[in-house]
Formats: C-alpha cells, structure tokens, sequence
C-alpha cells in the first residue's frame, strides 16, 4: 500500500506536520527518547562500540564518579571532628520533654488535628496512570532488520513505497507474519514504515495461511495495545480490522482471546472530544482515521460481526458499555 494514503504515509504526514506546527520540539522523537518513552538506536549499522573506546561523557555514570573521585581527593583522608556531646544533653536536659515525663504523656494524649475535623491534611490519593503512555521496548522487527534478515528494502521514490525480494506467496507466514505485527509499536523510520506496510501487504495476499497463525499474533497485538501511545493504538486497530476481513474463520479464531487485546478497548473507548468543549477546533482525525474512539467502536463492531454467535457476549463481558451493533442493526 504506498502512497501518501496508505497507513504508514498517513503517520509520515502527520509526523511533519508536528515538526511543523510544534517547533519547539516538544512532540519530536528526539524529546520522547530523552523520556525513556522509545527505544535508542545503535551507535552504526555494526552495532554499538564497546564501553571502553566510548568518550567519557557517554559512558553511564562516568560524571558522577569524576565529581566524587574530584571530591574524595580535595578532601583527602580528613575526617569531620566530631561535637562532643554536654552534660545537660547526656542528663535530658533539653527542649524536649524528656521519655516517661507528665509533659510528654499529655502530649501523647491529645488527639490527632485530622481526627477532630472531616478532611483534615491528609494529601490526594495518587493518580491510578491508566492512560499513561508506557515505554516501548526494542522490537523484534529491529533487531532482525538490523541484521538484514528480513527480505525486504525501501524504494526511495516519489512515493515511498517497499520492495520485496521473495514472492510474499512463497513467505513462510509463521515466521515472517509475526515479525512484522511486532514492529507496528515502532516510532522511527525506516521500521515504522517497513513494519506497518509488509503486515498489509502479508495479509493483502496471505489468504488461507493466515488463520493458522492467528495465536502468534495476540502477543503483538497485546504489547502494541499495551504502549497506551494513541497513535500506536489507532495503527493496532486498523490491522486488527484488516485482519479480521484478510481471511475467512479469523473473526471467529480471535473470540478466545479476547480477554488480551479487549481490556484497553475498554479504557479508552470514550476517548473522543466531546462536541460541547470543540469550539472552532477542527478534528482532522476523522479524515486521517487518527481519533480513537472511533477506531475502537468500528474495530468492536467489526469483530462482532465477524467473530460468530459468542463475539457478542464474551465482547460485552469485557467491554460492559459496549451496545450490539446487530442487534441494533446499526
């Protein structure tokens, strides 16, 4: 699917538009690495240099054994003197009442401020972070890239586009087909984009070989889910949606695992801008298929209409504010 329209060149365009929009980098990939939100890349194609021929403001914690190497050879081997304690602090002579006094027993005695009043201080319970955008491991689809043991490369054209070397009929989908569904929680090009467009291609022309190897593909659907990144999400669920339309029985084959992937379709299925606060705000996710409420609604129909009698109430069971969409005849 190359193109500007296909999904991974709908991500390509948005990406420059943020550059454009946010200059100060703030929604750069270089500021969500300094988060620890996306993986690192290797230092050359050959892989990262040892530790030893590393400079030292690279190498972890280098910095901080300097300033405490630098600290213990400005002080040397002195010791802090020590006070010596007085007589009236030995004794108890001080400001505070002294153990087993009257003075500390009434003080004992007195009720907590908190107990007297309703609310008193105690602080706001901390926030659950179920929407918390989790940090992203390096993916299997790298690692393999990286050592050339994918049978593809990009054709740097007008439009990007990705070329493979084998016949995808002739591919082994056990081994392949996995792969690429596990580099879709990728955020960096080339991997992003060769990740996203061989899972459509694959599944574009994999027919019956597909639905033997549906249970290898819950683990990178669920780890993708997982990263709770909007636009990782929004990706997972239109290749759940290709998916499920690629072959026949496959909407039927993923109703077993619906307890792995539907748990964070219930977390974020009201994650829409409510028309009332939009103002003048223009949504262009509609257009670009970016907004995920609606991308979680038609995935939840889609597998209900194709997952077979039992799609619905094991979709209800963990999905509880989901409505049939056949029953309805929406």
């Amino acid at each position: 699917m190359p193109g500007s329209n296909s999904p991974a060149g709908t991500l390509l365009v948005e990406d420059t538009l943020n550059k454009m929009m946010y200059r100060d980098g703030s929604r750069s990939l270089q500021r969500e690495k300094a988060r620890g939100l996306v993986p690192l890349g290797s230092h050359s194609c050959f892989g990262d240099f040892p530790p030893d021929f590393m400079p030292n403001r690279s190498r972890p914690g280098s910095a901080m054994q300097n300033s405490r190497s630098r600290s213990h050879s400005a002080l040397g081997d002195t010791k802090k003197p020590v006070r010596p304690q007085s007589a009236a602090a030995k004794l108890g002579v001080s400001g505070s009442p002294m153990a087993g006094s009257p003075a500390q027993a009434r003080r004992s005695m007195q009720r907590p401020s908190s107990a007297t009043s309703l609310s008193g201080n105690r602080p706001d319970p901390p926030k659950a972070g179920a929407t918390r955008r989790r940090p992203i491991k390096r993916s299997m689809f790298r690692i393999f890239y990286e050592r050339g043991d994918l049978p593809v490369q990009v054709f740097h054209g007008s439009l990007g586009k990705l070329v493979w070397k084998v016949d995808v009929h002739k591919l082994d989908y056990h081994h392949y087909l996995p792969i690429f569904f596990d580099g879709i929680r990728e955020k960096e090009d080339p991997y992003r984009f060769m990740a996203i467009t061989g899972a459509y291609d694959m599944l574009e022309k994999g027919g019956d070989k597909i639905l033997p190897v549906v249970p290898q593909l819950i683990i990178p659907l669920k780890t993708a889910l997982n990263t709770r990144d909007p636009q990782i999400m929004c990706t997972t669920m239109k290749i759940i949606q290709q998916l499920v339309l690629s072959a026949d029985m496959v909407g039927e084959a993923l109703v077993p695992y619906y307890r792995q992937i539907l748990p964070i379709f219930s977390i974020f299925r009201g994650n829409n801008i409510p028309s009332s606060q939009m103002g003048d705000y223009m949504d262009y996710g509609q257009r670009k298929k970016l907004n995920l409420g609606d991308l979680i609604s038609e995935t939840l129909q889609l597998l209900e209409e194709h997952g077979g009698e039992d799609a619905f109430i094991n979709i209800k069971y963990m999905v509880p504010t989901y409505e049939s969409a056949v029953l309805t005849g929406v």
